[in-house]
């Protein structure tokens, strides 16, 4: 009886820390999302003392017009220009082009010098950075991978399941014992 006791006290404590995780990784995924935030991960250290390297940022979308010299910005840069995916950057300028369409230039906090390249953006909106959490990006990192989602899934899956087995074990052995005890087949 006290075994089935102790066992059933570690798959509660066992499945409860499963579930805080997953539960933790549900919300780092999903809270941003139903707020109408963007989420991204710093992935280089171009933004160091600001964002470093392994933070998550949440940006708010934002209208183009509302952007100004100084808002932190997540963005594709112009093709061929060297970086490939996502950069996060301040606005270092802000211009206009021969058709009086706005003209971005950035800068990463931690770089000496702004961005070689200028760019415009197309859409009407734009992810703004508001918020960052220091080391949240490595979760947001690891949760894009499959093999990853999937354990955080599994994990606390199969300790409840294997938990909840057994005491059921451990009890019909428990009922087993006191069948013979008592002299009943």
């Amino acid at each position: 009886m006290a075994s089935t006791r102790m066992f059933s006290s570690a798959g509660r404590i066992a499945s409860g820390a499963a579930l805080v995780v997953a539960t933790l990784a549900a919300a780092l995924v999903l809270a941003p999302a139903v707020l109408g935030w963007e989420r991204y991960a710093i992935v280089s250290g171009s933004m160091s003392g600001t964002y470093d390297q392994g933070s998550l940022v949440l940006a708010e979308v934002v209208s183009v017009a509302d952007l100004k010299v100084g808002d932190v910005i997540t963005y594709t840069p112009p093709r061929g220009s060297g970086p490939d995916g996502l950069v996060t950057h301040r606005i270092a300028s802000i211009g206009r082009d021969e058709r009086g369409g706005r003209v971005f230039r950035t800068k990463g906090d931690a770089n000496p010098v702004a961005d070689p390249w200028t760019f415009s953006l197309d859409s009407a909106t734009q992810a703004r950075v508001r918020y960052g959490i220091p080391y949240a990006g490595h979760a947001l990192a690891a949760l894009g991978r499959r093999d990853v989602r999937m354990a955080v899934i599994a994990l606390p899956a199969l300790l409840i399941a294997l938990f909840s087995l057994g005491r059921l074990w451990l009890a019909l052995g428990d009922e087993a014992r006191k069948r013979a005890a008592e002299g009943i087949a």
